[in-house]
């Protein structure tokens, strides 16, 4: 592996299936495993529009407001605000989880591990 500079505007921004926002993939582990082959992938998503975050069985998530007013994220036994920038907030990818945005269009960072 080489590490590569780069800039977010420069990598390729894949549109949601539930059209509420797009995520651009920094990396993923193995290289080209996509969606549902990765041991590890770091993102950043624009979340434009309040719906489900789409669910990854076996996948521990981490994410983290970068811009905006943050979201409101509500999950089973849980409800958290997403508002301070930087302050990660960790969860499973196999809880269906509703988001709501607080303030418009936010920019989060994305840390998905395969828990196998």
């Amino acid at each position: 592996m080489t590490l590569e500079r780069f800039t977010l505007q420069d990598l390729p921004a894949t549109p949601w299936k539930n059209g509420g926002g797009t995520t651009r993939e920094i990396v993923c582990w193995p290289p080209g495993s996509g969606l549902e082959g990765f041991w590890w992938r770091a993102s950043v998503a624009t979340i434009d529009a309040p719906g489900p975050f789409s669910a990854f069985e076996g996948v521990d998530r981490t994410i983290l407001l970068l811009e905006g007013a943050g979201v409101l994220l509500t999950g089973e036994g849980f409800s958290h605000w997403l508002d301070t920038p930087h302050q990660p907030f960790d969860f499973s990818g196999d809880t269906p989880v509703e988001c709501s945005l607080i303030g418009g269009t936010t920019t989060d960072f994305n840390l998905m591990s395969r828990r196998a």
